[in-house]
């Protein structure tokens, strides 16, 4: 290897090193202002390390609200929601991507342009249409709406093309139907793209925050971002219990992520949407 060749790596993986650095930042200071006591967040200059150490925080911050319970009801709208999605996009993507049918890729471009507009556009027609179905302050309204998505239908479309049409046509052959070539050809060889679209639509749900917000008043059926409200006051917010709990409701998509980390990268990579 030349020296210029070494120099090069050399400050490539120095870079690498600062970006990796300045954004595992925020998460440092964020679990540094979750170990403080009230009143020493801003300190100057900042306290890295606290002095003296509160694990406590974390505790106080679970039983100042009814935590597990928001925890519970975000797992089950996100999980809903991821269920819904695999099937609603998986069958639109299989058709968009293997099916012929007059006005088909027009059609697809013009479900692919819902994706310009912006989410803020749509809360009052949907929350006019929760109300008149009378799901308001239910977990309907949180799940249905969030069970189509044309992101996801773009997304396992891009990865349907790239398998070969051969394996439909000997499968035709022996006799399987249009249904069977989906769920015995397709879905299968799809695995990676299911699991990306599952990684990016749990970790969407788990942070939702405006929709629940507008569409749930029940404590009881409040989602963790929201409850999280709970620690900011009109005039005083606790800092360090806010941090410790967003510290506490990070944990499942790290979980998430790091058990579907090889499918999630596989996915990306194979569906073209790694820049190739």
């Amino acid at each position: 290897m030349s020296r210029r060749k070494r120099i090069a790596d050399t400050l490539a993986y120095i870079a690498l090193i600062l970006v990796c650095f300045a954004m595992i930042l925020p998460f440092i200071w964020s679990l540094s202002t979750a170990l403080k006591g009230p009143g020493k967040v801003f300190l100057y200059p900042p306290q890295w390390i606290p002095d003296p150490i509160h694990w406590e925080n974390f505790l106080t911050a679970w039983n100042r609200v009814p935590f597990g319970r928001f925890l519970l009801n975000t797992a089950f709208v996100s999980v809903a929601v991821v269920g819904l999605q695999l099937v609603t996009c998986s069958l639109s993507a299989y058709a968009f991507a293997r099916m012929k049918f007059p006005g088909r890729d027009k059609l697809f471009l013009l479900y692919l342009g819902t994706l310009m507009i912006p989410g803020q556009v749509v809360i009052i027609p949907n929350f006019i249409l929760m109300r008149y179905f009378g799901w308001l302050n239910t977990y309907s309204a949180m799940i249905l709406p969030a069970a189509f998505s044309a992101f996801g239908t773009f997304l396992l479309r891009q990865f349907f093309l790239t398998i070969p049409y051969e394996l439909e046509e000997a499968a035709v052959i022996d006799g399987c139907s249009r249904f069977g070539l989906y769920r015995r050809i397709i879905l299968p060889l799809a695995k990676p793209a299911m699991a990306s679209l599952a990684i990016f639509t749990f970790r969407s749900q788990w942070n939702a925050f405006l929709w629940p917000l507008i569409v749930v008043n029940d404590t009881a059926k409040m989602l963790i971002q929201v409850g999280l409200s709970f620690f900011r006051g009109m005039y005083y917010t606790e800092w360090e219990l806010l941090l410790a709990g967003t510290l506490i409701a990070l944990i499942p998509t790290l979980v998430v992520f790091a058990f579907g980390q090889r499918y999630f990268t596989q996915g990306i990579a194979l569906s073209g949407l790694g820049g190739r």
